[in-house]
């Protein structure tokens, strides 16, 4: 095996442009984390009155946006934060990751404003007037449904999109995003010089000119071809007029995207040769940053949106979950499954239910027996993706529910649980969904490897039912924000392939390493009970067929 060594005493930075927070890690050349840190945009940029890090537009149903410029000055406060942490002179690359499916639409003279910036002035103050569009569509927005149906009747179909693009259009998707403003705002889309997702938007501040989009987080638009890894000419054209040009070439996620720009050389005095990896979106990041490297490894990442993800060499695009290329591999592709309705559901809950305490919280779960007395609930505070259902709740209790099968089981709707019984339907609801999916997805099952990460990881309660529900040993890492980790690491590797002058496996950085630092995985949940899991199947298969039928009555397209 070549030799992977990275140059001793330097450091890699990865960030996460995330929906309520932007956050850093910092790793040394032998992957310890030697710094990290958060700014929290609901309160500490009160200024732009965001809640939950985002706009509800209550003038258009489903359109949710956040403030372009309040990521810039988060950017700005990250960088004063971590000045006192870490030398920067030390980093030899940097990369991260950005919330999928976010855009950002840069105005004509946008590049200019990038390649001249004066490090005697923050960041945020030079781009007040740098975008054609100041709040960008976010993955939350479902206010898209037409443009979704058009594209796809484009294309030949939802399951044809799907098998070029790897998802049939969704709404938070930025294919379609892309067609609302251009059927809506033609002048706006007119006066656009280039389309960055989030992640490519913070790639392009660091390097001080357009970054390229990269093809993992490309793929989360509805126009890239994920066998060539190239945008898809018959997905563009179902898009909008001229887009190829406003969105420039797609770029391997471990490609080089430039040496960081003369402004922080010179404002947070990096070194001139640190090297900007190509950004992904932050489900990439948390593949890399869980280091996934075999199939039948599965994560599951429980933050504001929850998302199940794994690897494959063999494809198989369908009408639910997504394809993409992997992010730290030149052939493979990473799979994925993703729910709206994930922390701040929880958080919902918590609070009408457990009194704003998670400790209530988990004393209900562990009062309830597992299947809860056959009481089983739907939860959307968010319009759901996954299955595709609009905001409401839904609870049955299920008759006759034994556990061994579901002949003569019947269900009952009701309007309420008691608060104890509502706890304990959310969490198995959640996690029955998730198993159902990665089953029908083709999914490896029962997992080789679960890892779990995002900020409900840290809940061991939690844990255990997702335990007893996958019927598998669950692993938690020392750190669970993997996104900005992944972000860290992917530099590192980027660094490693610039180095070598061509593509190196990523497992061979930290092959025998692990273990040794803060990135190792630890066995935090024992697999459930076989009976238990057993019977959670039969409850399963009940709670699909209820799904079903919502979606047949209430799916919105």
């Amino acid at each position: 095996m070549a030799d992977c060594s990275l140059p001793q005493d330097s450091i890699f930075l990865g960030f996460d442009s995330s929906t309520q927070s932007f956050k850093a890690t910092v790793l040394d050349s032998n992957f310890n984390i030697v710094a990290a840190e958060l700014v929290h945009f609901d309160s500490e940029l009160p200024h732009y009155k965001t809640k939950d890090g985002v706009y509800r537009d209550s003038s258009v149903n489903g359109r949710i946006v956040s403030p372009t410029l309040m990521w810039v000055e988060a950017f700005d406060m990250m960088l004063q934060k971590l000045s006192k942490k870490i030398d920067f002179g030390k980093v030899a690359a940097v990369s991260g990751s950005g919330q999928q499916h976010g855009s950002v639409y840069w105005k004509y003279g946008g590049s200019s404003i990038l390649s001249s910036l004066d490090p005697k002035k923050q960041l945020v103050e030079q781009f007040t007037e740098a975008f054609s569009i100041k709040e960008s569509p976010i993955w939350m927005d479902s206010c898209t449904t037409e443009q979704c149906k058009k594209i796809e009747e484009a294309v030949g179909g939802a399951l044809e999109l799907s098998c070029l693009t790897g998802s049939r259009a969704h709404e938070r998707f930025t294919g379609p995003q892309i067609r609302r403003i251009y059927e809506t705002q033609p002048e706006v889309y007119k006066q656009t010089e280039r389309i960055s997702l989030v992640s490519s938007f913070m790639a392009s501040l660091l390097t001080g000119s357009y970054a390229c989009i990269d093809e993992t987080d490309g793929a989360g638009m509805n126009l890239l071809d994920i066998k060539q890894r190239a945008w898809s000419k018959k997905a563009l054209d179902a898009t909008a007029p001229n887009l190829e040009e406003k969105l420039g070439k797609p770029a391997p996620a471990y490609a080089v995207a430039g040496f960081i720009a003369p402004y922080f050389v010179e404002r947070y005095s990096f070194s001139k040769n640190c090297l900007v990896i190509q950004w992904s979106g932050d489900n990439p990041n948390s593949l890399a940053g869980l280091t996934l490297n075999s199939p039948g490894d599965l994560a599951i990442s429980l933050g504001t949106s929850d998302t199940v993800f794994g690897i494959t060499d063999e494809p198989q695009p369908r009408l639910e979950g997504h394809v993409f290329p992997n992010p730290v591999d030149t052939k493979g592709y990473m799979v994925m499954l993703c729910y709206k309705n994930g922390s701040l559901t929880r958080e919902d809950i918590r609070n009408q239910f457990a009194e704003k305490s998670w400790d209530m919280f988990n004393n209900y779960m562990h009062q309830t027996p597992p299947l809860n007395g056959g009481k089983i609930g739907f939860y959307y505070k968010e319009h759901e993706i996954l299955p595709p259902l609009p905001v409401g709740v839904h609870r049955y209790i299920l008759k006759n529910f034994t556990g061994n099968t579901v002949d003569d089981v019947v269900e009952s709707e009701v309007k309420e649980f008691d608060a104890a019984s509502e706890v304990r339907a959310l969490i198995e609801g959640q996690f029955l969904s998730m198993r159902a999916h990665v089953e029908r997805f083709g999914m490896c099952f029962p997992p080789r490897r679960l890892i779990a990460t995002g900020g409900a990881s840290a809940n061991e309660c939690i844990l255990g039912s997702l335990a007893s529900i996958f019927g598998c040993d669950i692993y938690t890492v020392e750190r669970p924000d993997s996104a900005s980790l992944g972000g860290a690491l992917r530099a590192a590797h980027g660094w490693l392939c610039n180095a070598k002058g061509s593509f190196v496996p990523f497992e061979c950085m930290y092959k025998d390493k692990f273990e040794k630092t803060s990135l190792n995985c630890k066995l935090s949940v024992k697999a459930g009970d076989p009976t238990l899991v057993s019977n959670y199947a039969v409850m399963m298969q009940k709670r699909m067929e209820i799904e079903n039928r919502l979606v047949e009555k209430l799916g919105r397209w």
